[in-house]
């Protein structure tokens, strides 16, 4: 279930006509891998025409700016996140992310042509990322989301794996996180796991017997992860807090 501050914002958006694609926890509910989350997280197109609908959309909801950077192209093509918080009664203190550069994913253009579209309960169209895009979406610094991303990989495993399709297959392989769901697959797909074991040399530890071995190996692929988003973000921190600090010497 969306509540119904999200759903309000999901309507503007769609009513404005604005490319964005749901992402973060929503679309994590929408996937069956959440129950609950505060905000909404937008990937949106950076291109002036878009960013003139969503700006229509963010007057639709009351929103304003929180905290750094500001609304502005440059930042966001920088791949800041622009935070604003809603001032509309039926989406009152709603946090609203938008971002266009994720470290890892694909430009928006090739999101949207890959996008999931949902229909919500009073009937809103909803616009996400898709399963594998949102997967790399989540590969970041913060602890919450590997937890996240582990319950959202084996509910896609546990919702299809009777009739899978290749893409899923190969799709699980490279990233289910979840060592018993791992090696249950490449015991039933041997070829595919001898083929792929190039691209995720985990994927050696992926037979019985070696289950400690894989979630060691889990842990350090996630680890890395985490070492990579971190050397990422780093000049863009540094990029807010000389924001921060420019921004309180002028009140």
């Amino acid at each position: 279930m969306i509540p119904n501050p999200i759903r309000k914002v999901l309507f503007s958006i769609q009513r404005n006509r604005v490319r964005a694609l749901l992402m973060g926890g929503q679309a994590c509910v929408l996937y069956g891998a959440a129950e609950f989350s505060r905000d909404t997280d937008l990937a949106i197109l950076a291109s002036p025409e878009n960013l003139v609908r969503l700006r229509r959309a963010l007057a639709d909801l009351q929103a304003e700016v929180i905290a750094v950077p500001p609304f502005e192209t440059r930042y966001l093509l920088k791949g800041h996140a622009i935070h604003f918080r809603c001032g509309h009664p039926e989406a009152a203190g709603m946090r609203v992310d938008v971002m266009t550069k994720m470290r890892g994913v694909d430009p928006f253009p090739r999101l949207w042509r890959r996008r999931m579209t949902t229909m919500l309960e009073d009937g809103t169209r909803c616009d996400l990322l898709s399963l594998p895009d949102l997967v790399r979406a989540k590969k970041t610094q913060r602890d919450k989301d590997w937890p996240m991303l582990r319950r959202l990989l084996e509910a896609n495993y546990f919702k299809h794996r009777e009739q899978p399709t290749p893409q899923q297959l190969r799709f699980w392989m490279l990233e289910l996180r979840t060592p018993e769901l791992l090696i249950e697959l490449a015991t039933a797909r041997p070829q595919l796991r001898r083929r792929l074991k190039e691209t995720r040399a985990l994927l050696n530890f992926s037979e019985p017997g070696k289950e400690a071995a894989l979630a060691d190996a889990l842990l350090k692929e996630e680890l890395a992860e985490r070492e990579i988003d971190r050397r990422y973000w780093a000049p863009l921190k540094k990029e807010l807090e000389q924001l921060r600090l420019a921004r309180g010497k002028k009140r």
